[in-house]
């Protein structure tokens, strides 16, 4: 190859690393206003952005519509019944979702890349009780920008449905748990209820 095209080919994967810097940073990026701490984003409410729509097939049947739980604070966990960490969490966000549902905490799962089967046979191993929607290609996690795949991802959604916290790795109950406390205490505080 000659110098002259060498160069070429450097200085456009130069601007190409460029305009990747600035795109996956760039100017009004939601998360340059949050904080993050041993993995987990955390957004004041004056920061969080509204979260994209979530419609789909449920694994057992029927359809669900993010809209339904309007008024909740509802956790959004992306999975694969191939993932192992997925496998470790599994019991720590049944035992968490059992735990705060009478706070007005709602689960939702979100299986992606797999089979039908495959999925509906982990969420009876793992005796699951908590919805998930169908998402083989991942286009809601592609929605909620996680990337496939960094599963297992847990995002929790205010009552007014913005993204409140965010965890791309396997949570533990005992760090969820605290959260959705938090989060679900803000219906009574100044500007932390639904509209």
């Amino acid at each position: 190859m000659s110098r002259p095209r060498r160069a070429r080919i450097g200085a456009l994967l130069a601007v190409a690393a460029t305009l990747a810097l600035v795109g996956c940073s760039g100017e009004g990026d939601w998360k340059d206003d949050c904080t993050t701490k041993d993995g987990v984003i955390e957004c004041a409410p004056e920061h969080r952005p509204d979260a994209p729509k979530v419609a789909g097939e449920l694994l057992s049947g029927g359809n669900y519509d993010l809209a339904q739980d309007r008024g909740q604070v509802v956790v959004v966990n992306f999975w694969g019944s191939w993932c192992g960490p997925c496998r470790a969490e599994a019991d720590d966000l049944e035992a968490t979702y059992q735990a705060t549902r009478e706070k007005g905490v709602r689960f939702l799962g979100i299986n992606i890349q797999d089979g039908r089967d495959k999925a509906r046979a982990f969420e009876k191993a793992f005796k699951v009780t908590y919805p998930s929607v169908f998402d083989p290609p991942s286009q809601l996690a592609l929605a909620f920008d996680i990337p496939p795949n960094s599963i297992p991802a847990t995002v929790v959604l205010d009552r007014k449905g913005r993204i409140a916290v965010v965890v791309r790795a396997a949570i533990q109950r005992q760090t969820l748990e605290p959260i959705l406390t938090r989060v679900a205490a803000e219906e009574s505080a100044p500007g932390g209820g639904p509209n």
